[in-house]
């Protein structure tokens, strides 16, 4: 019946076509910048290591490094002491003539590299602290002290320091299959990152005299090496994170017997550093999964932070097959945790945090540390470490193996305001949900910032909106890159741009990633095509290195979906999108021709020509359709159609049959370059509405203009593109017909 009814209007389709193939559309040099084109010259060349599908090849090899550490923090003179034994297996089939080992510290390095290649300006109005930090005290020593590099046999070993970077140069290349085992002792002053700043170091607490401490990056770290670049040895320059193989750590940390610890790994002395009532409770709290248990109560970490104990106390965790660790460590924290449960195994949710952090943390952190590890899992393959600790430590959002520092306080008074504690739930969810990516879907964050970044802000606004629906995410939806996106270019790079080079950070590497693949579930793929592919990229790399190329090629490998002009557009450029309606003209059905009509010749079929009768849609004598002045199709008035009607159509087949009174043509444009489906929404007179979505391909032919015809039983009051803010249009004053002088939505 549908198949009858459509050639009403098929010999006026027709001619719309014949007419529109005597004016070429195509300029010069239009197939250069073809936005369809597939991305051979973008992505690097499959291999046996990396597959054309986006998954490892059968060659795929990823290196291991083991570490055995004993670090002790000085809490009087904030300084941590450390030796450590990496044993590093070459699973590689290449001899390695050297080794590299990151020095993380040697960031804060005075006179370092990061320092002198910053710009600086004079600051007119400075705070006393400031002024004298800057201009009148003595630079602070920082970054990493080494006393010796050792071989298994108590050898010195020659070593080679530039600022971030050691290279350990071997006796003998190391071949493949082989292990070599070192030793390194070192030790370096820890900062205060509320003055000097950094991603670790520790909180003074002024009124007590106690300091919080979070410590990452705190001991040498081997680079990556792999079928890619080699040695990933780019120096840290502050922006771009961190590349690390994986392996196993035990690590045993003595601090003041009066200190509680939470770190990377299992914990595997409770019983000697906790008391028996403590260890009771955390008993208690594996088995409670409706809301957390407190382990160390806020009484006793006020009894603590008055002690200043003298004595030591060495806590021992054990990690496997992560890729890095981190400690958290202070006499003044409040120990929570609760049992989570993932697929078929239990994960415990836990929290440190300190008298000031209450009542928010006691009531929200571990509760959102629960959450988002269901959520997490849910959309990427079920989390499979032990734990996941939140801590509390203001003015930071940082993450490691099952453990992140997270800022979000009270004031003074205990009461938070409704914008710290949505950032706070933010931030957890966020630095939580890292142990995802990149902490086991093992990007190079050194390199792409946006594949830890970008696709970790993404789960997070789904984690986010999962928790409450209208929780206000500030990254994810479309509208919200809308002022990013038609910023200024001089001041926009690519997302596929190196970490360092990249001028608004937060917006390149997390919103506008964030945003595409928002815009790739609810607009381009729809949820259930693209679920099924980011869960198979997850999967296909978890535990693994993946590149960009890996990602891009998974999500068209499990979908079916050609994104490629995505990815160019939306990864590769800095193109923004803006369609809007250019046209609207209506049509009247006459069986009479106008004289541009006369001689106009419909195909029927490939070689031949209709004879006729011919029905004419004709335009009316308004661009814009004047609305006054619509005419409505009637079949039975019309004798030519009426007639083919009686002779064509059964009378069962006349009871459903569709008509049409009203005839449009729209014709929608683009004056942004990003390629994006045209959504549009039709309100008719009497109020009801109408629906389209027309995939990206509608431009494939065109990079201007697209046009569709919309045959209605109801006269048209108004068209809408992108009613519900979709697709990040930069412009919606051309987003309405006819056009609306209203302010703009994303004001």
């Amino acid at each position: 019946m549908k198949k009858i009814s459509l050639l009403l209007l098929f010999p006026a389709m027709l001619i719309a076509q014949e007419k529109a193939t005597t004016t070429p559309t195509r300029q010069q040099g239009k197939y250069d910048t073809n936005k369809f084109s597939q991305m051979y010259d973008l992505l690097a060349t499959p291999n046996m290591f990396r597959t054309a599908s986006g998954a490892p090849g059968p060659a795929y090899y990823q290196q291991q490094a083991d570490y055995k550490i004993d670090v002790e923090l000085d809490d009087k003179k904030s300084k941590l002491s450390g030796f450590e034994t990496i044993t590093y297996s070459n699973n590689s089939p290449d001899s390695l003539e050297y080794l590299w080992v990151q020095l993380d510290q040697n960031q804060a390095r005075a006179n370092g590299q990061t320092s002198l290649a910053e710009g600086e300006k004079i600051n007119q109005v400075l705070p006393l602290e400031g002024f004298s930090s800057k201009y009148l005290k003595k630079d602070l020593e920082r970054g990493f002290n080494i006393e010796q590099v050792k071989d298994a046999k108590g050898n010195a070993m020659s070593y080679t320091i530039n600022e971030t970077m050691m290279r350990i140069n071997l006796a003998s290349p190391l071949k493949p299959g082989e292990k070599i085992s070192f030793s390194i002792k070192w030790w370096y002053n820890i900062n205060n990152y509320r003055k000097e700043g950094g991603r670790s170091g520790y909180e003074l607490f002024e009124k007590d005299g106690n300091k919080l401490y979070v410590i990452a990056q705190f001991y040498p770290r081997m680079a990556v090496y792999n079928d890619v670049e080699g040695w990933q040895n780019m120096q840290f320059w502050g922006s771009g994170e961190f590349a690390l193989p994986f392996g196993n750590f035990d690590v045993n940390i003595t601090v003041p017997a009066d200190h509680v610890i939470d770190a990377t790994g299992e914990l595997t002395n409770r019983s000697e550093v906790f008391t028996a009532e403590q260890v009771k409770r955390y008993e208690q709290a594996q088995k409670s999964f409706d809301k957390p248990v407190v382990i160390v109560t806020q009484a006793e970490a006020e009894a603590a932070e008055k002690g200043f104990s003298e004595k030591k106390k060495t806590w021992k965790f054990s990690a496997k097959n992560v890729r890095d660790f981190g400690i958290a460590s202070s006499r003044k924290f409040i120990y929570d945790a609760m049992a989570v449960k993932i697929g078929n195994r239990t994960v415990m949710a836990e929290s440190v945090y300190p008298k000031e952090a209450n009542p928010l943390w006691g009531e929200t952190s571990t509760m959102v540390v629960a959450h988002t590890l269901k959520s997490y899992s849910s959309h990427t393959f079920d989390y499979p470490y032990p734990k996941a600790v939140s801590v509390s430590a203001e003015d930071q959002g940082m993450e490691y193996p099952m453990i992140c520092w997270n800022y979000g306080r009270p004031d003074e008074n205990g009461v938070t305001s409704k914008e710290v504690k949505n950032g706070m739930i933010g931030v957890v969810i966020h630095e939580v949900g890292h142990t995802f990516f990149p902490m086991i879907v093992n990007s190079d964050e050194r390199q792409w910032t946006w594949m830890d970044e970008g696709l970790n802000s993404f789960l997070e606004y789904l984690a986010e909106q999962e928790l409450d629906p209208n929780f206000p995410s500030r990254r994810g939806p479309a509208k919200n890159i809308v002022p990013y996106m038609s910023g200024d270019q001089k001041f926009l790079e690519p997302i596929m741009s190196n970490s360092e080079t990249i001028h608004q950070f937060g917006n390149n590497a997390y919103g506008k990633p964030a945003t595409g693949l928002n815009i790739l579930r609810e607009v381009v793929m729809g949820r259930e095509l693209f679920d099924y592919a980011f869960k198979t990229y997850a999967n296909r790399w978890k535990f693994k290195h993946p590149t960009p190329e890996d990602f891009f090629r998974t999500m068209e490998d499990a979908s079916a979906v050609d994104l490629d002009w995505f990815w160019r557009g939306w990864f590769y450029s800095t193109d923004f999108v803006d369609i809007g309606i250019k046209d609207v003209k209506q049509y009247y059905v006459s069986d009479t021709p106008t004289a541009d009509l006369k001689d106009v010749k419909v195909r029927k079929g490939r070689f031949g020509y209709e004879k006729g009768p011919f029905v004419y849609l004709v335009a009316g004598d308004n661009t814009e359709v004047n609305q006054s002045k619509k005419k409505a199709l009637k079949i039975e008035d019309f004798k030519p159609l009426a007639d083919y009607v009686d002779q064509t159509f059964t009378a069962e087949e006349k009871a459903s049959i569709k008509s049409p009174k009203y005839f449009y043509e729209v014709e929608f444009n683009k004056p942004g370059g990003m390629i994006m489906p045209i959504l549009v929404e039709i309100t008719y007179e009497d109020g009801s509405k109408d629906s389209y979505q027309y995939p990206a391909q509608i431009w494939r032919k065109s990079n201007e203009t697209a046009k569709k015809v919309y045959a209605t039983t109801k006269a048209i009051k108004s068209i809408q593109i992108d009613p519900k803010l979709l697709t990040a249009d930069i412009d919606v004053t051309n987003n309405s017909w006819p056009k609306a002088e209203t302010k703009s939505k994303f004001d």
